[in-house]
Parts: C-alpha cells; sequence; structure tokens
C-alpha cells in the first residue's frame, strides 16, 4: 500500500504500470488500500472536531462531543467507501463506448487509487478551519485530476486528446460526488455540534 502511495506522487505514470500488471481485486483494493487511505480523513476529522473544533476562521467554535463524533466518523467512513465505488462505476459507464472495456472491478481500482491525494488531503482537519480544510481539498482535487489525466489513457488504451476529455468529465462528476458528500458531512458535523451544546445547556 505505502509503496503505491509513494509512487503515485512522485512517479505516477511508472506507478500506474505497476498497478495495472498487479490484476488485483476490489476486496484486494479495499483490504490494503482504501480501508486505510480513507481512514485518513475520518480520524483526522474526528480527533479535530471533538479536540479542538470546527470553525469558519471566527472566532465561534464548535465542538463535537465523542459520542456523537463515533457516529458521524462511522457515517462519513461508510460515504467514503460508497463513493469510492460510485466513481468506478461511473467510469466503467463512461467508457463503454471504448474497444476492450475495462471490467467494473478495474474501474473501481483505477477510482480507488486515484483518489489518494483526496484521502491525504484529510490530514488538515486535524485542525479543522474551514478555508484551510477547503484550500487542502482544493490541492487533493487538482492532483487527483492529474492522475487521472495521466492514468486514463494506459488505463482505458485511448489516446491522450480522448483521455483528457474522458478524465475531465470523470473529475467533474466525481467533484460533484465530493461536494454532495462534503454537504452531508457538513451538516452532520454540525448537527453533532449543536446537539453538544443543547446537551451541555441542559446539564448546566
Amino acid at each position: 500500500m505505502i509503496n503505491h502511495v509513494w509512487g503515485l506522487l512522485h512517479h505516477p505514470d511508472r506507478e500506474w504500470r505497476e498497478i495495472s500488471v498487479e490484476h488485483e481485486t476490489i476486496g484486494h483494493l479495499y483490504l490494503h488500500h482504501v480501508l486505510w487511505m480513507a481512514a485518513i480523513p475520518v480520524i483526522c476529522s474526528y480527533i479535530g472536531t471533538t479536540q479542538f473544533g470546527w470553525t469558519f476562521g471566527g472566532e465561534t467554535t464548535y465542538i463535537v462531543s465523542w459520542g456523537d463524533g463515533l457516529i458521524l466518523g462511522m457515517a462519513f467512513y461508510v460515504l467514503i467507501l460508497m463513493a469510492v465505488g460510485g466513481v468506478g462505476g461511473l467510469i466503467h459507464w463512461l467508457a463503454r463506448r471504448v474497444p476492450n472495456r475495462p471490467q467494473y472491478g478495474e474501474c473501481v481500482i483505477f477510482a480507488g487509487y486515484t483518489a489518494t491525494p483526496l484521502f491525504l488531503s484529510g490530514i488538515f482537519a486535524l485542525y479543522p478551519v474551514f478555508w484551510l480544510c477547503l484550500l487542502a481539498m482544493i490541492g487533493g482535487i487538482i492532483y487527483t485530476g492529474y492522475l487521472l489525466y495521466r492514468g486514463t489513457p494506459n488505463f482505458l488504451g485511448i489516446s491522450n486528446k480522448r483521455g483528457f476529455i474522458l478524465s475531465g468529465v470523470t473529475l467533474g462528476a466525481g467533484v460533484l460526488i465530493l461536494e454532495f458528500m462534503l454537504a452531508v458531512v457538513v451538516l452532520l458535523w454540525s448537527m453533532g455540534s449543536e446537539h453538544s451544546v443543547v446537551w451541555q445547556f441542559f446539564q448546566s
């Protein structure tokens, strides 16, 4: 797992070739990569929101209780795991007219490794200032787009021009999925913080 993470960040072209010859299964991908990498934003968000509290940059801080944070973190984790499969299904659908169309499992594997920069950007949730996390997410999206651009032609066996178009569509749709996830997560975290505030009010 660690070798692929470093390789995708340092020399993505060579790493994509190595990943393509491994012919791993979806189960192997999740067990050795996605389950671990997806835990980064979840754990960091849990620590950040329960210990420091999240803020939009002002003086107001919203702290989530340990219990609420655990429930919300589990929901966040499930959403991420589902999103990887969803983006994989999107890639498979977009490649429906490509000769030698890759199987659904291969598309999920491609999506799982492509999301690596987004997983790593979750480290910034340790100190959950909204604008800082937003900038980190934008950086993760940009590098994810780069991985898509470099990996799509080789993965689908198509020209760079067509790969650029397909990777752009995939990234755009993936960003929409990400925005939906973020909206749900922000709603869940805010509900958790409000619940903690109300609970503390009745306890006082």
